[in-house]
């Protein structure tokens, strides 16, 4: 047991300072833009488009912050605005689709997955839901009655302060990061030690082989469902370094953590915007679940044609 714990700190740690170079800098620059033009002129850009997801120029406003930094931003700015419960809907699944763009786009492609597979399946999940849901639902004009509101964040003004309060917000993210990361690994080294990762793989299989990949990949599937694509992604790149995790079940599991991770929290928090949740839900899981089949029966198919050119060849 004191073997294993140490072990898995030791990965924990490493996997922190791995993701934490990444974290750390974007989520400085980030910071550090809200106080920039460039944020408003993102907003002021895009807000003609809305009106395809049935949403008004304002909602532009959470949408780019719900990008730019969190979903937390991007709930923090729609209880500032009066929309109504379609909007708000539509809001929360394009959210649930495309957030936090920037750094966890980063730790993809840490994984190995390649930049525009992350963006066409993150931003084309989020514009496509929005479309559709415009289109098939034609209730939800009654203005949403919000729950709970959190208290705004203090303004901060002057260039120290500013500087300062883009450190501690990097910091924080690397701490949050740690204080899930490192007992994660603690748990996953044990688990391993014990031998119940490979009954749990056992029990996931009929999952994973349905998704088209191996036993393998069960571990990251359930730490990016549970904890979300970065925390996920830690067991991810300790999956690919010792457990021989392919490239192709690497990409698929991205896939399907795009559309549906963090699947408690990210359900959970949108509860004080007074919409159902559960048809959210369900709609992360369903997409995913079709998605990755039908990525994976594709990339099935193109592996057995260059055998098949051969075999005839």
């Amino acid at each position: 047991m004191i073997h294993s714990v140490k072990a898995g700190l030791k990965v924990g740690f490493k996997t922190t300072w791995t993701l934490g170079k990444i974290i750390f800098p974007v989520t400085l620059i980030v910071a550090l833009l809200q106080h920039t033009p460039v944020l408003p002129w993102v907003i002021e850009l895009i807000a003609p488009i809305m009106g395809i997801f049935g949403l008004s120029g304002d909602a532009a406003i959470p949408l780019v912050l719900g990008n730019f930094l969190n979903v937390y931003a991007g709930i923090g700015a729609i209880l500032t605005l009066d929309l109504t419960v379609k909007e708000v809907f539509i809001l929360a699944v394009m959210l649930s689709f495309s957030h936090n763009l920037l750094i966890e786009t980063s730790v993809a492609m840490k994984v190995g997955v390649k930049l525009w597979i992350v963006l066409a399946v993150r931003l084309g999940l989020a514009f496509l839901s929005g479309i559709i849901i415009n289109l098939v639902w034609h209730g939800g004009s009654e203005m949403a009655e919000y729950g709970l509101v959190g208290a705004s964040e203090e303004t901060v003004e002057g260039v120290w302060p500013i500087i300062w309060n883009a450190v501690e917000k990097a910091g924080l993210g690397i701490f949050q990061l740690a204080i899930i990361v490192i007992p994660l690994m603690v748990i996953v080294q044990i688990m391993k030690d014990r031998k119940w990762l490979a009954v749990f793989s056992k029990w996931m299989a009929p999952l994973t082989r349905k998704l088209g990949m191996k036993e393998n990949t069960s571990t990251t599937l359930a730490s990016g469902l549970l904890f979300g694509l970065a925390f996920g992604a830690g067991v991810m790149i300790q999956a690919v370094e010792e457990d021989g995790v392919s490239h192709k079940d690497v990409t698929l599991a991205f896939i399907f953590l795009v559309a549906c991770h963090a699947v408690v929290e990210d359900t959970l928090i949108f509860v004080p915007l007074g919409i159902p949740v559960l048809p959210l839900l369900l709609i992360r899981i369903v997409v995913a679940v079709i998605l990755t089949m039908i990525v994976g029966m594709i990339w099935k198919k193109l592996e057995a044609t260059p055998r098949k050119e051969a075999y005839y060849g």
